[in-house]
């Protein structure tokens, strides 16, 4: 019953990890108007949010399964999270520049 748990609440912490990164990926692009800026805040940026999410949650918290390399915590917790949340945030949203917004009104 404990490893159901553990691979639920991994799961979760995944889950939660590419919604984290997709949210980023969004701000920055409602934010930035470079090129630039958008690969270094998605190759720097957000996978120091991730690494630091998920030193707590492994840590302290002790939630999730135990993956035993550090290549495997770095390519499944931080790598294919924020991967997998760019690409929904870039292929599956639309751009910001697409939505109308109403004129202010005084």
């Amino acid at each position: 019953m404990a490893t159901i748990l553990g691979v639920l609440l991994f799961l979760v912490v995944l889950g939660a990890h590419t919604l984290i990164a997709a949210v980023m990926t969004r701000f920055l692009r409602l934010r930035l108007d470079t090129t630039w800026g958008t690969a270094i805040y998605v190759a720097f940026l957000i996978p120091i949010v991730l690494l630091t999410s998920t030193l707590v949650v492994s840590g302290p918290l002790g939630i999730g399964i135990d993956l035993e390399t550090t290549v495997a915590v770095l390519t499944v917790m931080i790598l294919l999270p924020g991967v997998l949340g760019v690409a929904i945030d870039v292929l599956y949203v639309e751009h910001p520049d697409e939505y109308e917004l109403p004129e202010p009104t005084d």
